[in-house]
This record gives C-alpha cells, sequence and structure tokens, in this order.
C-alpha cells in the first residue's frame, strides 16, 4: 500500500475509540525422561501470581515479531534455546485471563529430544521439567489459564501422533522399540502391548531401519536392545492410530 493510501486510510480514525490490550507469548516445551512426558515450567518470580508455576513467556515488545517475541522469553527465563523448531498452535484472550488488563497470549509449542540445562533467569524464580500427569491431575497447579494451554498443547500432539512424524522429535538419532513406544504410552496414556507395537512398526519397510547395533546393557543384564534409526515414512503420517479408553495405563 503507498504512502497516500495509508494517509487517505486514517483520516478520521480515532485510536481512543478502541480499549487498550498488550499481547503476550507462551511456550510449551515438551519432551520425554526416563520414560515419562514432561513439560518446561517457571516458577514467577513477582506479581501476579508470585511463586506459582506457569509457562515461560511474557510481553511481546514493540519493536520484535511473535516468533523473536517466543524464542527471547524462553531464552531469558529457562536458558533453553528451540528458536527452530517453536509453531504456533493457539490463541487466548478471554476478558479476565490475566488481572492486570486485557491480555492476548499467542502460544507456542516445541518438542525436544533433550531439553539440555535449565537455568532459570529474566523475571522467573525457578525452572525446571514437570511430569506432565502433575498438571493435568492438578497436583500442579498453574498461573493464569497455563493449565488450558498446556492440555491444549497435548491434545494437539496426541493428534499429531496420528498424521505426523513426531513421535520420532522425542526420541535421539536411534533409539529402541521400546523407547518410541513409551512415546505413545505417555503421550495417549494407554498401554500397548509390545509384540502388537513391533508388528505395527516394522511391518512395513520405511518406518524404522535396523542400525545393525544395539543399545548399551541395562542394570538388569540380558540382551541389549536393538538400536533403529527414523525411516522416511514418517514424512507421510504415523503408524498406529490411538487405542479406545479401555487400554488407559493403570
Amino acid at each position: 500500500m503507498t504512502k497516500t493510501r495509508v494517509d487517505d486510510a486514517l483520516v478520521g480514525y480515532d485510536p481512543s475509540q478502541f480499549p487498550p490490550f498488550a499481547v503476550t507469548v507462551d511456550v510449551v516445551i515438551l519432551t520425554m525422561s526416563e520414560g515419562e512426558l514432561n513439560v518446561l515450567l517457571v516458577r514467577r518470580g513477582q506479581a501476579p501470581f508470585e511463586g506459582e508455576w506457569a509457562t515461560p513467556g511474557g510481553f511481546k515488545r514493540p519493536t520484535e515479531t511473535l516468533d523473536e517475541a517466543a524464542k527471547r522469553e524462553l531464552t531469558e527465563e529457562t536458558g533453553v534455546d528451540a528458536a527452530r523448531l517453536l509453531t504456533q498452535f493457539g490463541a487466548y484472550g478471554d476478558p479476565g485471563r490475566d488481572p492486570r488488563m486485557n491480555v492476548v497470549t499467542v502460544a507456542y509449542l516445541a518438542v525436544l529430544r533433550e531439553v539440555g540445562a535449565v537455568v532459570a533467569g529474566s523475571d522467573a524464580a525457578d525452572a525446571r521439567l514437570v511430569p506432565v500427569t502433575d498438571v493435568l491431575n492438578g497436583k500442579v497447579e498453574l498461573a493464569f489459564d497455563h493449565e488450558r494451554i498446556v492440555r491444549d498443547a497435548i491434545t494437539r500432539v496426541r493428534v499429531e501422533l496420528e498424521v505426523s512424524g513426531v513421535a520420532t522429535a522425542f526420541v535421539g538419532v536411534t533409539f529402541t522399540l521400546a523407547e518410541l513406544r513409551a512415546v505413545y504410552e505417555a503421550i495417549w496414556d494407554v498401554q500397548l502391548d509390545g509384540a502388537n507395537f513391533r508388528r505395527s512398526i516394522v511391518a512395513e519397510n520405511g518406518w524404522v531401519i535396523p542400525t545393525r547395533r544395539r543399545a548399551r546393557p541395562g542394570a538388569a543384564g540380558g540382551k541389549p536392545a536393538e538400536l533403529f534409526r527414523a525411516g522416511k515414512l514418517w514424512k507421510y503420517g504415523g503408524p498406529i492410530r490411538r487405542p479406545q479408553l479401555n487400554q488407559k495405563r493403570k
């Protein structure tokens, strides 16, 4: 649009006729740790909700994009760099969601194989990985509407397990089938039969590729599990569908 057109469009426009509001970003980082799905949280170091847990995030600055704000807030509050993996998955603007003023937040999601060192910074008093189950069952309460945001992120990933290769984002470059199965079980909250899972994964060439190597022996001894790497079929979807709820984990 030319400057003349912009000037014409502003004729009669009075910004004071519109209520002010702020824009924030919130980041949901998911990772697997010891077979359990975890979310990265920060403990707020200032009001409102001082001392309560929340997702990393904060106000967007006037000179930065939403993506830049999400990257900055995540790094400042946790020391984690996931800029290349962050994707928007939702926006939240219900009245009263923030006691300070009318605030619209844009939520980002990233799945990390390893989070690395987590160091609280900026206005965060603490930062750590917390089991997702503790958030979903209310054991860990979150500030603002962040429980809803985390729940929506989990719902998104549960769907993605069926239609994308997101499962392989939770494991290393090489992995055992047990590690891969643990991803599905943790996210879907189900118990999968190991033999059936293996058949679903290896029945069709292209899901996993044997590396001819094995994992390190475990403390219990026995033959180490075979290591695989992801094949090309993950680009087109996932190998299994979510079971019915009667297979929920005990």
